[in-house]
């Protein structure tokens, strides 16, 4: 029982770090480059207002 224990135990810490790391590359492959765009893109924005209200 004791073999058992030990062994859920790791598979479980094992289990929980490893969905860990996938969702952290998950945030890197796929969130933050379109939170990035999305930046990019109210700057332009932003930067279209200054220069039409300057004219």
């Amino acid at each position: 029982m004791k073999k058992f224990s030990k062994g859920f135990l790791v598979g479980t810490a094992t289990t929980l770090a490893a969905l860990t790391g996938v969702a952290f590359g998950v945030k890197k492959v796929l969130i933050e480059p379109i939170e990035e765009k999305e930046e990019m893109i109210d700057d332009n924005r932003k930067k279209a207002m200054r220069k039409s209200r300057a004219r």
